[in-house]
């Protein structure tokens, strides 16, 4: 295998390497990086231990691991072997070790030194997973700061190389021409309204007929590829059709990979699995659905869910290039050439878009006290950090200042998901270890056990199963068992105990927890009740509604234990639980349970009612009247209900709407309805205290508000909104300073008698606008001009009035006249 393109630059990188302990390689698919590197690192003078590679996915470090043991002429697990999740080939012997992202870094966690390694290469490292970018960070930082001798390579076809030798501090890019073979795109076109497994089905089989050699196909999940193969069986009846995702048998798997032994023409039906990383043998076609399947985290709902998306640009490149590793090939794509500049150039970092818990456990475990300062291509964000601290925190795996506890030390050490690491935790000290070992494996494990929302009914399935792959997760998840009362173990020790859980939990004769008390245990705001009868409606702890299949099996139960969910926050679907029977809320989820006083506010009878609820999150199990609600929490509930509807929501009375609409008029600021509004709780709070509704006495509303009043504010009121006007003839009467003509003033004509200039207020002076009435309170005029009244119409009002009220005065010149309100005879007899 000389004659592979990295040969040509493998002197450059080894000189790189000798001269310093970094290097950036970039390389195209099939140039030969991920098989040539390593053993070429092993001869090096300075490569005394082990080369680790990382490898994005379990099924490409198996590959890898193989293929380069067969270079050599040996067997996986010799010089060169492998660790994944579900798998491990290795020896004594073994000097290169390719293992998974999330292998190396428990490895790093477990060891910072790395002691017996000599260099870590992270093989497509452009496709930026959450721990590979992890990983390179904790291997910065340790050659940084613990082993200043140890060698990192970052290898891809793709990368930013700049962007990588800076953060690897200056390290040298090498780069490999590649070996171009001619690759023809064909476009063929979207065809909305044809199912991704049919359009892909008609694809095959006008590649199958118009080309030669192996075909490799792209689809976005596993649904797609069995409805896909089914489609083929019937429309390619004597085509090999092989599966290639993470759920085949490793025998399966190998098939795929490899050139049929009896010569048959194959097609591959793969996830974007076969992006990177693997050759496939014998391919020479590339049909692609252009679609991908990417894991996001929901915030809002609190579940990472699948969502189906259009591959990247640089993910349909990847993928063309798969057809011409080997020789000349041809990529048929199922979209138009006219979109593809419009799709993503790459894919997200899982950084941006991920779940950070496992990071901010794994980091506090690290003891980074500052992740922003260790060395990230992009740095995790702020917000998702603070809530992964949370969750932490909620745990019990972090304290209030965010230090990793003993409890949290021993969830690290069982390199799952934080949240399943502290239910296995919680298991293992009440002798439910294997159990929860083996429900955190079904979690993570697509297809064990087949398909269904019942978690229960997949675990029986599975424990009932023969094939390889069930018996490799089986022993795997008795070894995450036997990791968990380690951990408690070493945890005991620390405090200088000697206890072990399970032996003690079943000589005190404790009755293990059900699955679905465990899964609450990791989850407790997955915790749901049904909402209908139907089954079909959920309510969970955390205040989120799930939708589940009403023909799902679990449709019947109370309550569930919610697993996984895909979908949007608001009626995500259900994909997997397990049932929670009601006793055990109360028998092993009391701690969680919760009183809490409740208040609301009642429109229909305008007052604040109060509860007292029995709540496990945002579902409320029982509901009473609460007697004694907090006081100050019913008059904070009736100030927030008037900072809502306003003035208006409260009996203020004749007195205080003229005092509020005075103050409005003479721009006194403690009277404007912004400053009553922002000010409730000073001036309101002491006259609603101790009731639950908006009736308070009108008069303590109108002192409170006068009360707003310093000594010059209410000399200023008084100055430019005095409250009465008083006539010549000595009567009060209150002004409206709420009138549309501006302030007003109602009184019977005679009791202006003697006045021959308009009334005025405020200041600068503004006309009294007079609505003036006979004896009998009848409308006269309404006039801002009183001389001009006196001398004009009143003579019109004299002839109308003197027939109606004749025992009144109606003099012919008013303003020359004395006040006053009695009548004729009355008045006369006074002078007299």
């Amino acid at each position: 295998m000389s004659d592979l393109p990295i040969h040509a630059v493998l002197p450059d990188l080894l000189a790189a390497l000798r001269a310093g302990n970094a290097a950036v390689l970039i390389a195209p698919p099939g140039a030969g990086k991920t098989t040539a590197v390593a053993p070429a690192l092993i001869r090096e003078p300075w490569c005394k231990g082990q080369v680790i590679v990382l490898s994005p996915r379990r099924v490409a470090a198996r590959a890898a691991a193989e293929r380069m043991a067969e270079m050599l002429g040996e067997q996986a697990g010799e010089t060169v072997g492998y660790v994944t999740r579900l798998d491990a080939k290795r020896s004594a012997r073994t000097r290169v070790l390719v293992v998974t992202e999330a292998i190396f870094v428990s490895t790093i966690l477990n060891d910072p030194e790395l002691q017996g390694v000599s260099a870590v290469l992270f093989d497509e490292a452009h496709e930026r997973h959450l721990d590979s970018d992890l990983g390179l960070a904790l291997a910065v930082e340790a050659q940084g700061v613990l082993r200043e001798d140890l060698r990192v390579v970052a290898m891809s076809a793709t990368i930013d190389g700049a962007r990588f030798a800076g953060l690897l501090n200056g390290a040298p890019v090498v780069e490999s021409a590649g070996k171009a073979h001619p690759l023809t795109v064909k476009w063929l076109g979207s065809r909305p309204d044809v199912k991704v497994d049919a359009a892909m089905a008609s694809a095959l089989v006008q590649a199958w007929r118009e080309e030669e050699g192996d075909i490799l196909a792209f689809l976005p999940g596993v649904a797609q590829i069995e409805r896909t193969a089914d489609l083929l069986a019937e429309r390619l009846p004597g085509a090999l059709v092989l599966p290639l995702h993470g759920q085949v048998e490793p025998a399966g798997q190998r098939a795929a990979i490899r050139v049929d032994p009896q010569g048959r023409r194959r097609i591959v039906l793969a996830t974007s699995i076969a992006e990177t990383s693997l050759t496939l043998d014998g391919v020479r076609v590339v049909v692609d659905a252009g679609l991908s399947r990417r894991a996001e985290f929901d915030k809002a709902a609190g579940v990472t869910r699948l969502v189906t998306v259009r591959a990247s640009q640089a993910a349909a490149a990847q993928r063309a290039g798969r057809a011409a590793r080997q020789g000349p090939g041809v990529a048929y794509r199922l979209w138009e050439e006219a979109s593809h500049a419009g799709r993503e150039a790459f894919d997200p970092p899982e950084i941006l878009t991920q779940d950070l818990t496992p990071l901010m456990l794994t980091l506090a475990q690290w003891g980074a006290g500052d992740a922003g300062a260790m060395a990230w291509l992009d740095p995790p964000p702020a917000a998702a950090m603070a809530a992964a601290r949370g969750a932490l925190t909620a745990l019990g795996a972090l304290d209030r200042e965010g230090r990793i506890t003993e409890h949290g030390r021993a969830m690290a050490r069982l390199s799952m998901e934080p949240a399943l690491a502290h239910m296995l935790l919680f298991a293992a000290e009440r002798g439910a270890g294997g159990e929860a070992a083996r429900l955190a494996l079904l979690l993570q494990e697509r297809g064990l056990g087949g398909r269904g929302e019942d978690l229960a009914r997949r675990m029986d399935r599975w424990n009932g199963e023969r094939g390889g792959r069930a018996e490799a997760s089986r022993k795997l998840a008795g070894r995450w068992a036997e990791s968990a009362v380690r951990a408690l173990r070493q945890a005991q020790g620390d405090r200088g105990e000697d206890r072990d859980p399970a032996k003690a939990a079943r000589a005190e004769r404790v009755d293990a927890p059900s699955a679905g008390v465990l899964l609450a245990e990791a989850f407790p705001d997955r915790i749901a009740r049904a909402r209908s009868g139907s089954g079909e409606e959920w309510l969970s702890a955390g205040g989120r509604g799930y939708r589940l299949d009403p023909a799902s099996p679990l449709a019947t139960a109370k309550w569930l234990v919610i697993g996984d969910a895909q979908g949007e926050a608001k009626g995500a679907r259900i994909t997997a639980a397990v049932t929670l029977e009601e006793a055990d809320i109360a028998r092993w989820l009391g701690h969680r349970l919760e009183e809490r006083h409740t208040l609301r506010w009642n429109a229909e009878e305008r007052r604040v009612e109060a509860r007292l609820e029995r709540r496990l999150g945002a579902i409320v199990l029982a509901r009473v009247p609460d007697p004694k609600p907090d006081p100050a929490a019913v008059t904070a509930l009736l100030i927030e209900r008037v900072r809502a509807d306003g003035l208006d929501a409260l009996p203020l009375g004749a007195a205080a709407r003229a005092l509020v609409v005075r103050g409005t008029y003479a721009g006194i600021e403690a009277l404007s309805e912004v400053a009553l509004l922002a000010d409730l709780e000073d001036w309101l709070a002491p006259v609603l205290e101790g009731r639950r509704d908006l009736e308070a006495n009108a008069g303590r509303l109108h002192e409170a508000l006068a009360g707003r009043l310093d000594w010059n504010e209410k000399q200023a009121l008084d100055r430019l909104a005095p409250a009465e006007f008083r006539s010549p003839a000595g009567t009060s009467h209150a002004i409206d300073y709420g009138h549309e003509g501006g302030p007003a003033v109602e009184l019977r004509v005679q009791a202006l008698f003697g006045l021959d200039r308009h009334p005025c207020v405020g200041q600068p002076p503004r006309p009294l606008l007079l609505s003036l009435t006979s004896p009998g309170g009848k409308p006269i005029q309404t006039t801002a001009d009183l001389p001009g009244f006196w001398r004009g119409s009143w003579k019109d009002v004299v002839k109308d009035m003197k027939g109606r009220y004749p025992k009144h005065r109606w003099p012919d010149t008013p303003w020359t006249e004395d006040p006053s309100l009695k009548t004729r005879n009355a008045f006369e007899a006074g002078k007299r």
